[in-house]
């Protein structure tokens, strides 16, 4: 068995680079950069394990950008129905997303129950992060419409999307940084 050269999907032929690395040792990392797939693996992994990893990632390799402008919340409000039809089966509603500059420790807020039921604001800190961050405050905020708590299935049914962990780790790192406690 031997590692693939190439990854396509039909439209796009992408060059595998495989770099090898004794710092990582369970973890995988990738980056596409122009026309190359580089891939990161720890030093010891198999061709088995790493062609298992390559046909994992194509679906994400290849996945097209959800276009992200944040200057209206017609804008938000169409982010949030893409992610909720392409994560979520189009399963959740709401009442309204809007942008809101008034939230000093939260990043989005859903509302259940009483007259603005289904409400979910998003704070406008979030309009210079990256935008796999974003998404994953309105996937997280319009998850909420089924579980209202922060329950397993909650958490369940967020990671659907699939940068979570990722987009966490973003808002850790800078509450880290500013100050605030991530525990």
């Amino acid at each position: 068995m031997t590692i693939p050269k190439q990854l396509s999907n039909g439209k796009r032929k992408l060059t595998i680079v495989l770099e090898r690395s004794d710092r990582l040792t369970k973890t995988v990392r990738w980056l596409v950069k122009e026309d190359d797939l580089i891939l990161r693996v720890p030093s010891k992994m198999s061709i088995k394990q790493i062609t298992d990893i390559l046909e994992g990632i194509k679906d994400k390799v290849f996945a097209e950008p959800i276009p992200v402008k944040r200057s209206s919340d017609a804008e938000l409000e169409t982010l949030a129905r893409t992610l909720n039809l392409r994560y979520f089966d189009g399963a959740l509603q709401w009442n309204s997303i809007r942008w809101v500059n008034n939230m000093e420790k939260r990043l989005g807020s859903c509302t259940a129950g009483g007259p603005t039921d289904g409400d979910i604001r998003i704070s406008t800190k979030l309009q210079p992060w990256p935008s796999y961050v974003l998404e994953y405050v309105v996937a997280h905020e319009i998850c909420h419409r089924q579980y209202a708590d922060h329950s397993a299935e909650f958490w369940s049914l967020v990671a659907r999307y699939p940068q979570t962990e990722r987009a966490r780790g973003f808002v850790e790192g800078l509450a880290y940084a500013q100050g605030f406690s991530v525990d």
